[in-house]
């Protein structure tokens, strides 16, 4: 079984069952030569917290003493290791050193025999400079050795490989394919050499066409992606397992492993590092150590490296600062900058998973921000979404102290005092009506002052959009008094915007969908402000609470009589969840939604989202937060997919 725990978009932490015990990913397995074992696998378990490890079965069977040792005890007992044990099938010795001399109904029941927890198929390696043609035939290849290994698996998890080189719709067709066979882990393979060439961003391309292809409800595994400088990156796409052979090759090479790259110790002057490994000795002391003693120690600094990056990307998910920590990563390599503004290429498919707003402030590292799912989402549904309040005048500000509209508090009553108006601001993050000031990512994002080029002209566009959009009959840009003195002289309307009211009107069409407002607010509406705060906290309708407003990231908390309203104005499956009728005496009591309990759902539904829990018959039955997408929501078999927050009882 694999359950999700914790995400942040594709990227998350899950459990996944074996027959050794749960596994939690992200992780990390170091890849064991079981005839060259360079660090003790206690040491790994214990000390370093490595709980899974691959080895080579293709390996094993060909040593004889091995083999009879191997099936006579167990994989796990030959070892000496407690933990999740992976074994790969040969496919890689088949790309290095060519065609492998074992069959594939051969090796798959060789590992199962021996106790693997997760064995591997022996796909065909697709190489990057291989044509669409012969790997297309490969793929096919891979994909009847999958059908083959499923029904020789027994109760060894099997781990079916995407391959296609570098040709997404291949890798899409294959993971598409293998998403109907019965694995239970998914490696992306065939990836080694655009690694070892810097390809960092043809490497983004094949696995965000592998991901779109492949089930959610199985962990996805980079095959031979073994240095922490891509852990963050990969692991942002969905990538959720990683193997590092890596660490003990670099070792003997004396190269030192860091998320921002690799160190040759040839070349360097002296060492920094406080890892248990290193900060026992000096730099002198390790460049004086026999070679086995040196590689040792440098093995043991590059798997702690390791699994500390592993565990600041586990962090990074749970405090929701992901993205933050690839764009600083990408950072540390011109490949890696490539891979990052590779990402911009996918903004539609990264959208999908990505929330409706995250607890941390959103940091600005650079024109690549500029492309995250959120920030592209903003400005898609502002042009989409977003009615402009009728008034006879719009002010433009330049960027500001945030929120916005409290530090333009004087200028708009100065303003207002003489004209009908609206007010925007010129934000790095595009265009922004001052009422949707404290909305996510508009007040939480950290900017800094001086734009770059790429900003300045990526604002020009939308500005420009928006100048043949808006209604207005006067439209200019703040200048204070000048300003001021032109108003008086063109304006006629009274004065009638009302900033709070535009508030929530224009969070609900943004947050719900146009025509959202209308529907929320037909009728006597009541504002609830806070005492210390003067922000508004509650909206009701008739008497009614329909909304509640979030001081985290300005949207709105649905309530019951809000999401009545909703369910009447829009069809469904609009901001539904729908639920079978076995769930429904549950979910009226305020109990969650399950995954297998999801009958039909909004395939616009994002994390976070706030949704309509309904019937068959579409009566509503609870209010809650979307936790997945329609896709996961029916691709697990366990887990929450709504957390419910009110239930509505008959």
């Amino acid at each position: 079984m694999f359950e999700l725990l914790r995400r942040d978009g594709l990227a998350r932490i899950c459990k996944l069952d074996t027959p050794h015990g749960a596994l939690e990913t992200p992780a990390l397995l170091p890849v064991i030569n079981p005839r060259n074992i360079t660090v003790p696998l206690d040491e790994l378990h214990d000390d370093l917290g490595f709980k899974a490890i691959i080895t080579n079965s293709y390996i094993i069977r060909n040593n004889e003493e091995l083999r009879e040792r191997a099936l006579r005890e167990g994989l796990h007992e030959l070892l000496g290791y407690d933990g999740v044990i992976m074994t790969d099938s040969g496919t890689f010795q088949s790309y290095m050193y060519g065609e492998v001399d074992v069959r594939n109904e051969d090796i798959v029941a060789f590992q199962r025999d021996i106790g693997s927890d997760i064995g591997t198929v022996l796909d065909i390696f697709t190489e990057p400079d291989w044509s669409e043609e012969r790997t297309s035939e490969a793929v096919d290849v891979t994909l009847a050795r999958t059908e083959e290994a499923a029904r020789l698996k027994g109760d060894m998890l099997l781990a079916g490989v995407v391959q296609g080189s570098v040709f997404p719709d291949l890798r899409e067709r294959c993971a598409r394919s293998l998403a109907s066979i019965d694995a239970d882990v998914h490696p992306i393979g065939g990836v080694v050499p655009l690694m070892e060439q810097y390809r960092f961003a043809d490497l983004v391309d094949v696995i965000v066409a592998s991901k779109k292809g492949l089930t959610p409800a199985r962990p996805v595994h980079l095959f031979g992606a073994g240095h922490p400088m891509v852990f963050a990156l990969a692991a942002l796409l969905g990538c959720d397992m990683f193997d590092s052979a890596s660490y003990a090759k670099f070792a003997r090479d004396g190269r030192f492993m860091f998320p921002e790259g690799t160190a040759s110790l040839s070349d360097m002057k002296g060492i920094s590092c406080h890892c248990p490994a290193c900060s026992r000795h000096t730099y002198e002391e390790i460049v004086k150590m026999k070679p086995a003693e040196r590689t040792a120690l440098i093995a043991r600094h590059n798997l702690w490296v390791s699994q500390e990056e592993i565990g600041r990307i586990k962090r990074a998910i749970m405090e929701g600062d992901l993205w933050e920590l690839v764009e600083r990563r990408c950072r540390g390599h011109p490949a890696l900058l490539d891979a990052l503004r590779r990402l911009g290429d996918h903004e539609e498919f990264l959208e999908l998973t990505e929330p409706l707003s995250r607890d941390n402030s959103l940091f600005y590292t650079g024109p690549e921000t500029l492309k995250r799912p959120a920030i592209r989402r903003y400005a898609r549904r502002f042009f989409e979404r977003y009615e402009y309040p009728d008034t006879e005048v719009m002010i433009v500000f330049d960027e500001s102290s945030k929120p916005y509209g409290r530090y333009r508090q004087q200028e708009m009553r100065d303003v207002l005092a003489e004209c009908d108006s609206h007010f925007f601001v010129e934000s790095v993050l595009g265009p922004v009506p001052i009422e949707l000031d404290e909305m996510y990512p508009i007040a939480q994002s950290v900017l800094p002052v001086r734009r770059d080029r790429e900003a300045v002209e990526g604002l020009r566009e939308m500005m420009e959009r928006m100048s043949h959009e808006h209604p207005y009959a006067i439209a200019v840009g703040w200048d204070g008094r000048r300003t001021l003195e032109t108003l008086s002289m063109m304006c006629s309307e009274t004065p009638k915007f009302d900033l709070d009211m535009a508030r929530v009107k224009a969070v609900a069409d943004m947050q719900f969908g146009r025509g959202a407002g209308r529907a929320l607010l037909d009728g006597d509406v009541e504002l609830k402000k806070s005492e210390n705060t003067g922000k508004i906290r509650n909206v009701l309708v008739d008497g009614e609470h329909v909304l509640s407003m979030r001081a985290n990231d300005g949207f709105f908390t649905l309530k019951v009589a809000g999401a009545e309203r909703l369910r009447k104005a829009f069809p469904a499956p609009r901001l539904r969840v729908q639920v079978k009728e076995d769930s429904v005496p549950f979910n009226r009591e305020g109990k969650n939604v399950f995954c297998s309990f999801v009958e039909e759902c909004d395939p616009d539904i994002r994390p976070m989202d706030e949704v309509l829990v309904v019937d068959p018959s579409d009566e509503l039955v609870a209010v809650g937060r979307a936790l997945l997408t329609r896709d996961e929501m029916f691709a697990f078999s366990t887990g929450i997919a709504v957390k419910v927050r009110d239930g509505v009882k008959k």
